[in-house]
Protein backbone atom coordinates (compact mmCIF):
# COMPACT_ATOMS: atom_id res chain seq x y z
CA UNK A 1 0.00 0.00 0.00
CA UNK A 2 1.40 3.37 -1.01
CA UNK A 3 0.82 6.38 1.23
CA UNK A 4 0.86 10.03 0.27
CA UNK A 5 2.51 12.10 2.99
CA UNK A 6 2.46 15.82 3.61
CA UNK A 7 5.63 17.45 4.96
CA UNK A 8 3.51 20.15 6.64
CA UNK A 9 1.09 17.75 8.32
CA UNK A 10 2.64 14.33 8.92
CA UNK A 11 1.03 11.67 11.10
CA UNK A 12 4.20 10.39 12.79
CA UNK A 13 2.79 7.05 14.00
CA UNK A 14 1.39 6.13 10.58
CA UNK A 15 4.58 7.28 8.87
CA UNK A 16 6.79 5.22 11.20
CA UNK A 17 4.61 2.07 11.09
CA UNK A 18 4.55 2.06 7.31
CA UNK A 19 8.28 2.82 7.15
CA UNK A 20 7.34 5.81 5.05
CA UNK A 21 9.71 7.96 3.08
CA UNK A 22 9.24 11.62 2.31
CA UNK A 23 11.73 13.58 0.24
CA UNK A 24 11.54 16.89 -1.48
CA UNK A 25 12.91 20.34 -1.99
CA UNK A 26 11.54 23.84 -1.74
CA UNK A 27 12.89 27.31 -2.45
CA UNK A 28 14.89 28.91 0.34
CA UNK A 29 12.48 31.86 0.32
CA UNK A 30 9.81 29.55 1.81
CA UNK A 31 11.85 29.20 5.00
CA UNK A 32 11.85 32.77 6.37
CA UNK A 33 14.11 32.25 9.40
CA UNK A 34 16.73 30.49 7.30
CA UNK A 35 16.34 33.07 4.54
CA UNK A 36 17.28 35.83 7.03
CA UNK A 37 20.71 34.21 7.46
CA UNK A 38 21.46 34.44 3.74
CA UNK A 39 22.66 37.55 1.91
CA UNK A 40 20.40 36.62 -1.00
CA UNK A 41 17.82 33.99 -1.83
CA UNK A 42 18.05 33.31 -5.51
CA UNK A 43 15.52 31.02 -7.14
CA UNK A 44 18.30 28.45 -7.59
CA UNK A 45 18.80 28.18 -3.81
CA UNK A 46 16.74 25.24 -2.59
CA UNK A 47 16.37 23.36 0.65
CA UNK A 48 16.43 19.59 0.19
CA UNK A 49 15.17 17.13 2.79
CA UNK A 50 14.63 13.41 3.24
CA UNK A 51 12.68 11.70 6.05
CA UNK A 52 12.55 7.95 6.69
CA UNK A 53 10.17 6.52 9.30
CA UNK A 54 10.63 3.34 11.32
CA UNK A 55 9.46 1.50 14.41
CA UNK A 56 12.12 0.27 16.83
CA UNK A 57 11.70 -1.62 20.07
CA UNK A 58 13.22 -0.05 23.19
CA UNK A 59 15.07 -2.01 25.90
CA UNK A 60 11.75 -3.13 27.42
CA UNK A 61 10.44 -4.31 24.03
CA UNK A 62 8.01 -1.41 23.59
CA UNK A 63 7.67 -0.13 20.02
CA UNK A 64 8.73 3.49 19.46
CA UNK A 65 8.33 5.73 16.42
CA UNK A 66 11.53 7.06 14.85
CA UNK A 67 12.38 9.35 11.96
CA UNK A 68 15.78 9.67 10.33
CA UNK A 69 15.89 13.17 8.83
CA UNK A 70 18.45 14.81 6.58
CA UNK A 71 18.51 18.27 5.06
CA UNK A 72 20.84 20.53 3.11
CA UNK A 73 21.05 23.91 1.45
CA UNK A 74 23.56 26.58 0.47
CA UNK A 75 23.51 30.04 2.05
CA UNK A 76 25.22 33.15 0.74
CA UNK A 77 27.01 34.56 3.79
CA UNK A 78 29.86 36.97 4.60
CA UNK A 79 33.31 35.46 5.08
CA UNK A 80 34.53 36.55 8.49
CA UNK A 81 38.15 36.55 7.32
CA UNK A 82 38.02 38.64 4.16
CA UNK A 83 34.49 40.12 4.48
CA UNK A 84 33.46 39.09 0.95
CA UNK A 85 30.49 36.85 0.04
CA UNK A 86 30.94 33.10 0.45
CA UNK A 87 28.55 30.24 -0.34
CA UNK A 88 28.27 28.00 2.72
CA UNK A 89 26.89 24.49 2.35
CA UNK A 90 24.84 23.52 5.39
CA UNK A 91 23.57 20.03 6.08
CA UNK A 92 22.52 17.70 8.87
CA UNK A 93 21.52 14.08 9.46
CA UNK A 94 19.70 13.27 12.70
CA UNK A 95 17.54 10.62 14.32
CA UNK A 96 14.43 11.62 16.24
CA UNK A 97 12.48 9.39 18.62
CA UNK A 98 8.87 10.22 19.39
CA UNK A 99 7.12 9.74 22.74
CA UNK A 100 3.52 10.25 23.91
CA UNK A 101 3.74 13.43 26.04
CA UNK A 102 5.72 16.66 26.39
CA UNK A 103 6.66 15.78 29.99
CA UNK A 104 8.07 12.41 28.92
CA UNK A 105 9.93 14.06 26.03
CA UNK A 106 11.61 16.54 28.42
CA UNK A 107 12.73 13.79 30.80
CA UNK A 108 13.96 11.39 28.13
CA UNK A 109 15.64 14.08 26.00
CA UNK A 110 18.02 14.85 28.89
CA UNK A 111 18.94 11.17 29.32
CA UNK A 112 19.27 10.01 25.71
CA UNK A 113 21.69 10.63 22.89
CA UNK A 114 19.00 11.06 20.24
CA UNK A 115 16.52 13.93 20.15
CA UNK A 116 13.15 13.12 21.67
CA UNK A 117 10.02 14.83 20.38
CA UNK A 118 6.29 14.52 21.05
CA UNK A 119 4.22 12.17 18.89
CA UNK A 120 1.82 14.12 16.70
CA UNK A 121 -0.84 13.50 14.08
CA UNK A 122 0.04 16.75 12.29
CA UNK A 123 3.80 17.16 12.62
CA UNK A 124 5.43 19.81 10.42
CA UNK A 125 8.64 18.23 9.10
CA UNK A 126 9.58 21.44 7.26
CA UNK A 127 9.74 23.37 10.55
CA UNK A 128 12.06 20.71 11.96
CA UNK A 129 14.25 20.83 8.82
CA UNK A 130 14.50 24.61 9.14
CA UNK A 131 15.37 24.36 12.86
CA UNK A 132 18.11 21.80 12.22
CA UNK A 133 19.60 23.78 9.34
CA UNK A 134 19.65 26.93 11.49
CA UNK A 135 21.54 25.05 14.20
CA UNK A 136 24.01 23.76 11.58
CA UNK A 137 25.11 27.22 10.43
CA UNK A 138 28.79 27.69 11.29
CA UNK A 139 29.54 30.32 13.93
CA UNK A 140 32.24 31.78 11.70
CA UNK A 141 31.49 31.37 7.98
CA UNK A 142 34.62 31.62 5.84
CA UNK A 143 36.22 30.59 2.57
CA UNK A 144 38.55 27.60 2.50
CA UNK A 145 40.97 29.97 0.79
CA UNK A 146 39.97 33.60 0.55
CA UNK A 147 39.92 35.03 -3.01
CA UNK A 148 41.96 38.06 -1.91
CA UNK A 149 44.93 38.28 0.45
CA UNK A 150 43.77 38.98 3.98
CA UNK A 151 45.42 41.72 6.02
CA UNK A 152 46.01 40.03 9.36
CA UNK A 153 47.59 42.92 11.25
CA UNK A 154 46.70 46.50 11.92
CA UNK A 155 49.17 49.26 12.54
CA UNK A 156 48.24 52.64 13.94
CA UNK A 157 51.05 55.20 14.08
CA UNK A 158 49.35 57.09 16.96
CA UNK A 159 49.16 53.89 18.99
CA UNK A 160 52.83 53.03 18.43
CA UNK A 161 54.02 56.55 19.37
CA UNK A 162 51.90 56.58 22.52
CA UNK A 163 53.27 53.23 23.61
CA UNK A 164 56.86 54.46 23.24
CA UNK A 165 56.24 57.74 25.07
CA UNK A 166 54.71 56.23 28.21
CA UNK A 167 57.10 56.00 31.13
CA UNK A 168 57.45 52.76 33.02
CA UNK A 169 55.18 53.03 36.10
CA UNK A 170 57.68 51.05 38.16
CA UNK A 171 60.57 53.37 37.33
CA UNK A 172 59.42 55.82 40.02
CA UNK A 173 59.34 53.02 42.59
CA UNK A 174 62.82 51.94 41.58
CA UNK A 175 64.10 55.51 42.09
CA UNK A 176 62.54 55.60 45.57
CA UNK A 177 64.14 52.27 46.43
CA UNK A 178 67.54 53.48 45.19
CA UNK A 179 67.23 56.59 47.44
CA UNK A 180 66.57 54.33 50.41
CA UNK A 181 62.95 55.36 50.81
CA UNK A 182 61.45 52.05 49.71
Amino acid sequence: MTHEYSAKSLNILTFAKSEGRLAGQLPLVQMPRLREESLSAQEANAVQFDAQGSIRADAAGVDESWIHLTGKTTLAMTCQRCLTPVDVEIDFARNFRFVATEALAEIEDEESEEDVLVLSREFNVLDLVEDELLMSIPAVPKHETCPQPVKLEAADSDFDETAQEKPNPFAALLQLKDKGLG
